[in-house]
């Protein structure tokens, strides 16, 4: 199990300049951290946090894969994640996010980006995410397209017309 306190950032304990962190996720960060979307992958997080004074710079090279279902088949699929994310964050009276700017309580100072760094990634998934062609289950496939063809199979039988249409299509003929 990941222990999530790791991505807890005590910005009061940062160095004024530049402070460079790493963090490796795998299968059980996404387990830890409850993802909805997400269930597996292998991500590599490159942190590099700039202080000065109380304003943090917080710049998130993130690269790796997911494993998400396909929209088509279901059967997982191994999505790229490739994203650059800025964080800003300042000390203030109360916590608050707007955009890309995190104000935070100077005590206890600690920033979780544990929830940040999913929304990167799960942000980079594209809308429509399917395989590659020719590479969905192909049972599943098969499944679809009998049930695509039930559907349009409709168009040979008689088609049923609302009578309220019958009406309207006797006064338009008067006309």
């Amino acid at each position: 199990m990941c222990d999530l306190e790791t991505f807890k950032l005590d910005l009061k304990a940062l160095k004024q300049g530049k402070t460079p962190l790493q963090y490796v996720l795998d299968d059980s960060f996404f387990e830890a951290i409850d993802a909805p979307e997400i269930k597996k992958g292998k991500v590599n997080v490159e942190l590099n946090a700039v202080r000065n004074n109380d304003l943090f710079e917080l710049n998130f090279d993130i690269e790796g894969s997911v494993n998400i279902p396909c929209d088509l088949c279901l059967d997982d699929m191994e999505q790229p994640i490739n994203t650059k994310d800025r964080l800003i964050v300042r000390f203030g009276e109360e916590y608050s996010e707007d955009d890309e700017l995190v104000t935070l309580e100077e005590d206890p100072g600690v920033l979780d980006l544990s929830w940040f760094v999913y929304e990167f990634i799960a942000l980079n998934i594209p809308i429509k995410h399917v395989h590659a062609p020719g590479k969905c289950n192909p049972d599943m496939i098969e499944m679809l397209d009998a049930h695509a063809a039930n559907r349009s199979g409709h168009e040979d039988e008689e088609e049923v017309i609302d009578p309220r249409w019958m009406k309207l299509k006797e006064i338009k003929k008067q006309y």
